[in-house]
């Protein structure tokens, strides 16, 4: 009786194990194929899912035959317990000279190790063969005098040289992707917007960058006539009922409550889209001048509304919103 109790225990007991290696899952390692650089201090982010989670994830960098640790993070283990439809996460860190001084410019392997948190504990890895390159681009800018005017646009030539995947000009927060000269001249040049509410103390830089992460930029020469700077109108606009209604009937023909709200919400959330949507464009544009003549006024044509408005709009006394006009 005894020796059968134990065969049962002892079935039962590899019955369990099998059904937890069973069980256990596989990470899956994603890493951006634009990762193909290490600068002085580049950012990674990865991301893995693992339906029960991360116990331990490892970067590190092996150039010349070294192995070089470079970030980790783990939690507790969860070996029976453990948890189920854990979502994707995500990790941000950075790697580069900084925390590993010991790299040096050329060829090395980056290496993402990540462990699950359940009974097997299965182990994936992600290589990546990228580039070690500590020097930021060099970067000459024209040296002539921009005149800058609040809500026009100005051009700046210049030249890049050394290893960079990004350059163009760059106004607080904003970018301006740069092109090639036209003709087959040497170097480059970018058409660069300065918004009609940018503070005049603000100077646009040129910026060039690499995958590596490292960034060089530089000054341009500018000026800011104060005479000639444009002046922006602030209109209030009284909205009657029947304005009110011709939105409406137009852009939200089967909508239905409160007519102000509606309009409010239209004039905010479709005003916005439609600037997302002109701003998006951007990414599809040729890499040529598609006109060459000046542009003109259509014929017989009138200017209702100037750029750059200030708009109040005022519906029985009572101010209901605010709008910048940038068509």
């Amino acid at each position: 009786m005894a020796r059968i109790l134990f065969v049962v225990v002892f079935v039962s007991l590899i019955l369990a194990i099998t059904l937890l290696f069973t069980l256990s899952a596989t990470p899956q390692i994603n890493l951006a194929d634009s990762v193909n650089a290490i600068g002085q201090s580049t950012p990674i982010i990865v991301k893995v899912k693992d339906s029960h989670g991360i116990r331990r994830i490892t970067a590190s960098v092996e150039q010349n035959g070294v192995h070089y640790s470079a970030w980790e993070t783990a939690q507790s283990a969860r070996r029976i317990f453990w948890q189920r439809g854990a979502a994707e996460a995500s990790w941000n860190f950075k790697i580069g000279t900084q925390t590993i001084p010991e790299l040096k410019e050329g060829k090395a392997r980056l290496i993402i190790e990540a462990i699950s948190n359940d009974f097997r504990g299965k182990t994936a890895r992600l290589e990546r063969e990228v580039s070690v390159i500590t020097r930021p681009p060099a970067l000459t800018v024209d040296s002539e005098q921009h005149y800058l005017y609040r809500g026009m646009a100005e051009l700046v030539t210049f030249a890049v040289s050394g290893y960079w995947t990004e350059a163009g000009v760059r106004v607080r927060e904003q970018t301006f992707r740069s092109w090639p000269m036209p003709g087959g001249k040497p170097g480059l040049f970018s058409l660069f917007a300065f918004a009609w509410d940018v503070p005049a103390d603000i100077s646009p830089v040129v910026y060039a960058t690499n995958s590596a992460g490292n960034e060089v930029t530089r000054e341009i020469v500018v000026q800011f006539p104060k005479r000639e700077q444009p002046k922006y109108r602030a209109r209030d606009l009284q909205l009657d009922d029947r304005f009110i209604q011709k939105v409406l009937g137009e852009l939200d023909p089967s909508g239905s409550g409160d007519p102000v709200s509606r309009f409010v919400k239209i004039n905010n959330e479709v005003r916005r889209a439609n600037n997302r949507a002109l701003s998006d464009l951007r990414l599809k544009t040729e890499s040529r001048f598609l006109w060459t003549e000046p542009f003109l006024q259509q014929h017989n044509s009138k200017v209702e509304s100037n750029f750059a408005d200030l708009r109040s709009y005022f519906y029985k006394g009572q101010k209901i919103d605010q709008q910048v006009h940038l068509g």
